[in-house]
């Protein structure tokens, strides 16, 4: 006889941080009815609705994104039944995870977004400052926290500092939008590639211990990359604020506002030298620290969070574990420094998530996370932490249950792909829905199972702007256009070797490669790989020679690389191919259209 399976009801974990100001849902409601009569002028609208992080909508003005923040990227169950009412109820029954640990809604009737806000600020949730010039949103590693090769959790000082900005003065109107990000180690995160970049560390002063980070400053991606400078050996946690609020008011007084295209912290350092703004930062910070009042200070809650596994009477039955266990525990899981507990990464197909899978998590995490909580990443999935090994194989056989136990979430078969033109109005291609049918592909390919693939990525933009990372991918893609007579077809610029680790660097352009022959050029790069590999060899390491000019097989260069994979890229004619014109998700002509963008607006 089998003893049925009995929950014990936990007692909920509640967020430490309320994000939002209900008034604003109110404020917003009468701007809309304002610009409506005629009241409000075009230009200033957009400014508001942008610092509100409701985003404009591909070629339309009556609908809008809004941009859900997740700070630190935490989110708790009741938050998740929220969204996934809220996609139901004014969206479209989906939402989308993006890069920078934010939930997105898209498609929202401009006069829903007010009723969206005041729901939101419900759950202690905000979309404040989510686009815009402002500071967006904080981020930290997904393994911050759990990762065996941090020095201290950098979490706290996440939430903190994106509490300290959340509608500070000094940071509502910024030539441009500027962004932090925490991480907990070389590996896992972004450091160098954001406008400041933080690496908890540790280290001794006068036989002390002190906690601290290494802070890079100036690096980002967009239309031209850059890879962040570190400020300085070591930086005390009792100078992170006075750093951070240095490098913004130099940002703030410094920053190109007549040149739009040209405005991003990474920008104004290039142009000063390394050299010369590292020294205004550290006399700016100076004077930071003798002027501030004493009671302008990070609150960090370093109170450890209760982790305390769900109890749960499960049946002995002797079922061995569901198919498809091993390949998912290998492809989506990591061993937590905590002994005996793992964290989860549920593989979504760019991002996107439907309602009911939303409804689904929050009880997931209910059932399975013993600290109670979700973590969003930067590559567009959701972390599950703190799931006990003994609750995994039944853990997989409840996401198989609503659709989400794909794997490969940690390998180069979960591309990265931008919103592109499903809404965005500067995209050249469907990005989106590309990077959806290389994962499809490649794990019909069963290519997640293959070790030396796994530390490699793909990552796709629909355009040279970089929200898809493209810049920092093993093997990337930004959206075009190509032609042949008077049929154009959707084209990529392909970069390889990118990465974002501590041997950070931007990927080397190689060629361009049509839409619907990208899926055959990945494979054949994987099947030259395999030919010249040394034994100990990944994608990623033999990639790395070749771009930096130290690998000895027949694949010398770039150019080599080059000459094997152009003829894949010669066009047919629209007679002899007529699919090879249709962009993915599109059964029209392809041809380039777009709107104003509101980055910079």
């Amino acid at each position: 006889m089998t003893v049925p399976n009995l929950k014990q009801t936990a007692k909920p974990v509640k967020p430490k941080i309320n994000w939002a100001r209900i008034e604003e849902a109110d404020n917003f409601a009468k701007t809309v009815k304002l610009f409506r009569q005629g009241k409000y002028d075009e230009d200033s609208f957009r400014r508001f609705r942008l610092q509100h992080g409701a985003y404009g909508t591909r070629m339309t003005n009556d609908y809008a994104m809004v941009r859900i923040k997740l700070p630190a990227g935490e989110i708790y169950p009741h938050q998740f039944e929220k969204i996934s009412q809220l996609s139901e109820q004014y969206s479209i029954g989906s939402a989308h995870f993006t890069t920078r640990e934010s939930v997105q809604l898209h498609w929202v009737i401009l006069e829903d977004v007010s009723e969206i806000l005041r729901s939101l600020a419900e759950v202690g949730m905000t979309s404040r400052e989510a686009c815009g010039n402002t500071i967006r949103n904080v981020m930290c590693s997904p393994m911050a926290g759990v990762c065996p090769d941090e020095e201290f959790d950098s979490t706290p000082y996440a939430l903190a500092t994106a509490k300290f900005f959340l509608r500070n003065p000094m940071s509502q109107g910024l030539p441009r939008k500027f962004k932090f990000t925490f991480t907990c180690c070389e590996k896992h995160g972004m450091a160098r590639i954001v406008d400041v970049g933080l690496i908890p560390q540790i280290r001794e002063i006068d036989g002390v211990p002190q906690k601290g980070f290494k802070i890079f400053l100036g690096g980002g991606l967009g239309n031209k990359s850059f890879v962040g400078h570190q400020l300085e050996e070591f930086t005390p946690e009792d100078d992170l604020l006075y750093t951070s609020i240095a490098v913004v008011r130099l940002f703030d007084r410094m920053g190109d506002r007549t040149n739009l295209a040209r405005n991003r912290l990474r920008y104004l350092v290039n142009e000063m030298g390394w050299e010369k703004f590292q020294n205004l930062v550290l006399k700016e910070r100076a004077v930071v620290r003798a002027t501030q009042s004493v009671i302008t200070r990070l609150k960090v809650d370093t109170t450890p969070s209760e982790i305390k596994r769900p109890i749960r009477i499960t049946d002995e039955s002797g079922e061995s574990a569901p198919d498809g266990f091993a390949r998912w525990l290998k492809t989506n899981t990591v061993k937590q420094k905590q002994s005996g507990y793992h964290s989860v990464f549920l593989t979504l197909e760019a991002g996107d998530i439907t309602s009911n899978q939303l409804n689904a998590i929050a009880g997931i995490i209910r059932d399975f996370s013993a600290e109670g909580k979700a973590r969003t990443g930067f590559v567009q999935n959701v972390a599950i932490r703190y799931v006990h090994e003994d609750d995994l194989s039944k853990m997989y056989s409840t996401l198989l249950e609503v659709g989400l136990a794909k794997s490969g979430a940690l390998t180069m078969t979960a591309p990265i792909g931008c919103s592109g033109t499903t809404s965005c109005n500067l995209a050249l291609t469907n990005s989106h829905r590309l990077a959806k049918e290389v994962q499809r592909k490649f794990l019909e390919l069963k290519l997640d199972e293959d070790d030396d693939l796994s530390d490699s990525s793909i990552k796709i933009s629909g355009c040279p702007n970089s929200c898809g990372q493209h810049g920092i991918a093993t093997i990337g893609f930004f959206g075009g256009g190509g032609r042949v007579g008077k049929d154009m077809y959707a084209n990529y610029q392909m970069s390889i070797g990118g990465r974002s680790d501590g041997d950070a660097m931007l990927g080397h352009t190689l060629l361009r490669v049509p839409a619907k022959r990208v899926i055959p050029v990945i494979l054949k790069i994987i099947e030259i790989f395999k030919q010249n590999k040394k034994s100990d060899d990944t994608l990623k390491s033999w990639i790395h020679r070749i771009v930096s000019g130290n690998e000895d097989s027949e694949i010398k260069s770039v150019g080599d690389l080059k000459n094997i994979l152009e003829p894949l890229t010669i066009p047919p004619t629209k007679d002899e191919d007529p699919d090879f014109y249709l962009d993915y998700g599109t059964d029209t002509s392809y041809h380039t259209k777009t709107g104003k963008g509101e980055c910079a607006a």
